[in-house]
């Protein structure tokens, strides 16, 4: 069993810190809102500290899930951030969907401390989280990997080394890639089926046993046809994710024309109101059949 430090307590690592915690980690817990924290303990036990540097001192594991690049920074390298308080040997395992660049800034940072680093984006939603079940995709050096892995294990039904640092968070941008299209085509495909006069319902139950099958399809058809978004994944966060794709597209050399058109659509949803709605949310675009 480790010694765990579990940096931000969002709808995902709130859940993903009480696995660590039920499987017999000695877990300490930091988060930006003291609140959190201190119902996070209620609930679970273990310890809440004022700073990253405090909640990381002599932890073998510090776990940070916070919401986008300059989040991170804050939290390792700023004023009473982990590497203040972190001793060598550490591992700092990051599952916060960034960009490989600063996967492979904070990596130097650790490694000039003797801390091992880790980016360890996870897919699966709230629900995968709350369930144990998320899916993580890594990267860094194999041996850093070796010693995290049965911890990640906690709240993770596939964990995968994908290759050197940065490799885990470019790997993330190939699920959103694969993401956006689908909820697109699904959102199409509902519409299609209404406008057609279909039964949308029985279309969706019928193509779900054949070769159109996703989880979209399965877990978001019943709630965009009731126009329902209020919960999953907000499409704020899908633009923040797919900003960070189409960087590094453009970097790479990658063409991606669906998905940089399916960000314009979400940014229609913004438009609408719906930064917070759920992903599947696209089909609120389309307007009433003739």
């Amino acid at each position: 069993m480790a010694s765990i430090a579990f940096i931000g307590l969002g709808v995902m690592g709130y859940p993903m810190a009480g696995h660590l915690i039920r499987a017999g980690h000695e877990v300490g817990v930091f988060n930006r809102t003291a609140e959190k924290a201190r119902a996070w303990v209620a609930e679970y036990g273990g310890e809440a500290f004022a700073t990253p540097a405090q909640a990381a001192v002599e932890r073998d594991l510090i776990m940070t899930c916070v919401g986008n690049d300059d989040d991170l920074r804050e939290v390792v390298s700023g004023p009473g951030g982990v590497l203040e308080g972190v001793r060598s040997g550490a591992v700092l395992v990051d599952h916060t969907t960034a960009s490989a660049g600063v996967a492979r800034e904070m990596a130097l940072l650790c490694n000039a401390k003797g801390v091992g680093f880790l980016d360890a984006p996870v897919s699966g939603g709230q629900a995968g989280a709350e369930t144990g079940k998320l899916t993580v995709m890594v990267g860094g050096e194999e041996a850093v990997y070796d010693l995290a892995r049965p911890a990640i294990s906690s709240y993770a039904k596939m964990v995968r080394r994908m290759g050197e640092v940065g490799s885990g968070q470019l790997t993330k941008m190939v699920n959103q890639v694969c993401i956006a299209g689908l909820v697109q085509g699904l959102a199409e495909a509902l519409n299609f089926a209404r406008c057609a006069g279909l039964d949308a319902e029985a279309a969706m139950q019928v193509i779900s046993k054949g070769a159109a099958q996703s989880w979209q399809l399965e877990n978001r058809h019943k709630s965009m046809i009731a126009g329902e978004f209020d919960f999953g994944f907000a499409v704020d966060w899908m633009r923040k994710d797919l900003g960070i794709v189409l960087d590094e597209a453009r970097v790479n050399g990658a063409q991606l024309p669906v998905t940089a058109l399916v960000d314009q659509f979400y940014a229609d949803v913004q438009a609408m109101g719906g930064g917070r709605w759920d992903t599947s949310s696209l089909i609120a675009r389309f307007e009433r059949c003739k």
